[in-house]
């Protein structure tokens, strides 16, 4: 799931797995991005902290927010709440 380019021949580094501990940031959907991003998040965390942040919201809730994860990655509601039904989800179970 990396999508950092290698600084070899700037191939990806993609292997295939979902790399739970990438650097991650919760968002409101559509709170404007642009050059203070960084500022508006309200949570930090691993990517699969932020995943069972979401995932523990009421389902009504879930579409309120995105997660930004390292590498410019936007993950919506769909994308996160199949990580979280993933057999190798560190929260899975809890």
């Amino acid at each position: 799931m990396t999508d950092h380019p290698s600084t070899f021949r700037g191939g990806t580094t993609d292997t295939g797995g979902v790399h739970w501990d990438d650097r991650a940031a919760i968002h409101r959907r559509g709170d404007g991005q642009g050059l203070l991003d960084g500022m508006k998040a309200l949570n930090r965390g691993t990517l699969a902290e932020m995943v069972q942040m979401i995932a523990d919201m009421p389902e009504s809730d879930r579409g309120d927010y995105v997660i930004q994860k390292a590498g410019d990655h936007k993950l919506e509601t769909a994308e996160i709440m199949a990580l979280a039904e993933r057999e190798d989800f560190p929260g899975r179970g809890t």
